[in-house]
């Protein structure tokens, strides 16, 4: 019935039903019309750099495209781009008016993950990239690290190093995609708690064009010395609660407000304050009366 009604229409809709019929093998490569190609929604990738595409497009003017594009067929007859966005953005500005395909039968969330991991697998991503299609393939396709350790042939404490980019502050991040922080560098900020402080490392780096391992001496160093900072303040506030208790102490068996007064190096003086004359000889009598 589709045969005859193609013939109704003309040769121009028959050698496009024909076509058709020939994309139903999944298996098999064959060559599209760029005009029935729609970019895909679930693809990754955001920015595609304008000079790298126009380099594809010289190459494959000269050489034709090596590797074919996958896609998968809609219900309108038209195709949908699960990979090789790159490619199929190229080939229109080189003019060609067909281009290599693979087909797949995908649903949405395979369409999703697929286009994640063959993103993943791009030598030209940055590591911003990575992290978030990392966090996307946990989160939207509900995998978790081991699964995506599977998926993606990396180890999981590699995994686990992209995705703690993410915590990192925008303005880091952002370098990162910038290509003006490594991925070691980025790591090595990771281990410093404090946004704020990551921040201004992070600008230090760039002014002083620190090497990664002269940004793992500078992070230890701060580190060192905010446990140093750490470990005073903790010992003062020991210092400070003992005498507290003792203070407590002493102005009961005084009955009087007794204070201690220390200094930062540890000496001090302990006030034992009166209203008169007699308050002062009722304190006097009981230091009196526990002499030696």
């Amino acid at each position: 019935m589709a045969r005859k009604n193609a013939l109704g229409r003309g040769l121009g809709a028959l050698i496009d039903d024909a076509d058709i019929e020939k994309y139903e093998n999944i298996d098999s490569i064959s060559d599209i019309n760029i005009d029935l190609i729609e970019t895909n929604p679930y693809q990754p990738r955001s920015k595609f750099d304008e000079e790298g595409l126009n380099e594809l497009a010289s190459s494959i003017k000269e050489l034709g495209i090596i590797q074919p594009i996958t896609v998968r067929k809609l219900a309108n007859g038209r195709f949908q781009l699960i990979t090789g966005e790159r490619r199929y953005r190229s080939a229109i500005i080189a003019g060609l008016k067909k281009m290599p395909a693979y087909f797949r039968t995908a649903d949405d969330q395979a369409m999703l993950e697929l286009a994640l991991v063959e993103n993943i697998q791009r030598e030209d991503l940055d590591s911003v990239e990575i992290a978030i299609s990392y966090q996307r393939l946990i989160e939207e396709c509900r995998l978790t690290q081991e699964n995506l350790s599977d998926r993606v042939g990396r180890k999981r404490s590699t995994i686990s190093n992209y995705l703690r980019l993410l915590k990192l502050p925008a303005e880091i991040q952002l370098g990162i995609r910038e290509k003006k922080l490594s991925m070691g560098h980025a790591r090595t900020l990771i281990n410093i708690e404090d946004p704020q402080t990551q921040i201004k490392v992070f600008y230090r780096v760039i002014d002083e064009e620190l090497s990664v391992r002269k940004t793992e001496e500078l992070v230890r160093q701060m580190n060192r010395d905010a446990n140093k900072d750490i470990s005073k303040n903790e010992r003062k506030q020991k210092i400070n609660e003992d005498f507290q208790e003792l203070s407590q102490h002493l102005s009961k068996f005084f009955n009087a407000q007794v204070q201690f007064r220390v200094n930062e190096n540890g000496k001090g003086k302990i006030v034992i304050p009166f209203d008169n004359t007699e308050e002062m000889e009722r304190i006097i009598g009981i230091l009196d009366q526990h002499k030696g």
